[in-house]
């Protein structure tokens, strides 16, 4: 991405139409020509993320992902409804009586999962003191070291410029 001076840094919230100056107006994200925008209206907060990174190692009932977490029973209610509205998980009911459910990643939720494993990445290098954990080949035990590509050019996005193209333009 090309780097902007303080002073154009408004152009990019002009050239969206103006739908991202008001600050967190989820509305505007989910509907907005910005597919990060759009993806962050769905994943929501940090809660989400890790109840995600769970459901990938392969959590699936309530009380796995409050013990992992440490979460208010209520707030992880909420972030459960918001993730399976979302369609990052699904609901399925594993007992009638009493009765039980369990949430499931889905294609969405399994798309999400290297992002997590980057973000992972970047906090390691980033903030990454003390005892910290980390992704290994569940086959070989080898340490994975997560980095995002361009799929037509294998090459690593971050390591060269890149220019936003707006709808209006494509």
């Amino acid at each position: 991405m090309d780097l902007l001076a303080p002073e154009d840094a408004g152009s990019i919230a002009n050239s969206y139409g103006g739908h991202y100056l008001n600050a967190m107006d989820i509305e505007k994200y989910s509907k907005g020509p910005c597919p990060v925008g759009r993806g962050l209206s769905k994943i929501g907060d940090a809660w989400s993320m890790l109840i995600l990174r769970d459901a990938g190692f392969g959590l699936t009932r309530f009380d796995q992902f409050r013990a992992s977490l440490g979460i208010a029973p209520n707030i992880l209610a909420k972030r459960l409804k918001t993730l399976t509205a979302a369609g990052l998980l699904e609901k399925r009911s594993y007992s009638e009586r009493p009765p039980r459910e369990e949430y499931l990643i889905t294609e969405a939720g399994r798309d999400f999962l290297p992002v997590l494993q980057v973000i992972g990445a970047w906090g390691r290098r980033h903030n990454g003191e003390g005892q910290l954990s980390h992704l290994v080949d569940a086959e070989t035990g080898e340490p994975v070291d997560p980095v995002v590509i361009d799929r037509a050019t294998g090459g690593p996005i971050g390591a060269r410029p890149l220019r936003l193209v707006m709808p209006t333009e494509a």
